[in-house]
């Protein structure tokens, strides 16, 4: 049996910098190290960070944390966190992707813009999803959220509108938000438009697509809490209908490969390289 791994798949930018920032920082400190949040959307990562001493904390133990190190994940908080980091003499080792830094304050001007002409800042993204708490929390929590043209309902269209998007987001899914935004407003000069998603991120969607393709079954490997790996499985299972979605090797059905002769094995932004490695490594035991 063939078994190939995707070269383009695991950890982006973002995610390799904040993993790197954990691991030195626990060499530093022999594991006094917390994290607001899972510092990766992958469970088997997040065991292998905390067997190293990482503790993940969340927002309402930042009192029990005085003067202790904090690192902030990838997908970024909101001003709050760091005032109340602030209030409470934590050190805050800040570990933000630079694209979500950049986005954060894109969002933060674009607010402030609104602000000044009576408009609204509109955010295609996943409520709740840790970066889009980030940025809702760069315009005083009055973004609007929405995850497909029917949250547009929620839109004054009578008004100027600033339409950005949370970085990992699909391209063709925020064009269909853009298109819909200019056929209802009542002024399209008074609609701006930022194309704030990742590159990084949306251009494995064409090669993810041939990659699939060419095999007999993929096994995709991902967290469940991924968003990004929920959005690039879909992906491979229309390229790919044997296409299987897995978090660990212990998950892996021997029946999917009794016939097959050549094996994808790819996986989210979120997924470490080891993880798929060791999981083709399983796959050619069957």
């Amino acid at each position: 049996m063939k078994i190939e791994i995707d070269d383009r798949s695991g950890f982006c930018f973002g995610v390799v910098k904040a993993i790197t920032t954990a691991e030195e920082l626990l060499g530093q400190r022999q594991g006094a190290v917390w994290c607001l949040g899972d510092i990766v959307h992958n469970r088997v990562e997040v065991n292998r960070l905390e067997r190293m001493g990482l503790q993940t904390v969340d927002l309402d133990r930042l009192p029990e944390l005085a003067g202790r190190c904090v690192l902030i994940r990838a997908h970024g908080e909101p001003p709050s966190t760091y005032e109340r980091a602030a209030r409470y003499g934590i050190e805050l080792v800040d570990a933000t992707c630079p694209v979500v830094a950049r986005l954060q304050e894109r969002v933060r001007r674009a607010w402030e813009e609104m602000r000044r002409t009576g408009g609204q800042v509109v955010i295609l993204g996943k409520p709740g999803h840790a970066e889009v708490v980030g940025l809702t929390g760069q315009t005083n929590e009055e973004a609007i959220v929405v995850e497909s043209v029917r949250d547009l309902d929620r839109v004054d269209f009578a008004r100027p509108i600033c339409l950005l998007s949370q970085t990992t987001q699909s391209l063709s899914l925020f064009n269909d938000i853009r298109d819909e935004i200019l056929r209802r407003t009542e002024d399209p000069k008074h609609v701006t438009v930022h194309d704030t998603i990742c590159r990084q991120v949306s251009n494995r969607n064409p090669h993810l697509r041939e990659f699939a393709a060419r095999f007999d079954a993929v096994v995709f490997v991902s967290g469940s809490k991924s968003s990004n790996g929920k959005a690039l499985y879909e992906v491979c299972r229309t390229a790919n209908l044997r296409a299987y979605k897995i978090e660990e090797a212990a998950e892996l059905n021997p029946d999917w490969f009794a016939d097959v002769e050549s094996v994808g094995v790819c996986g989210a932004t979120s997924t470490p390289k080891w993880l798929m490695e060791q999981i083709a490594q399983a796959i050619s035991q069957f």
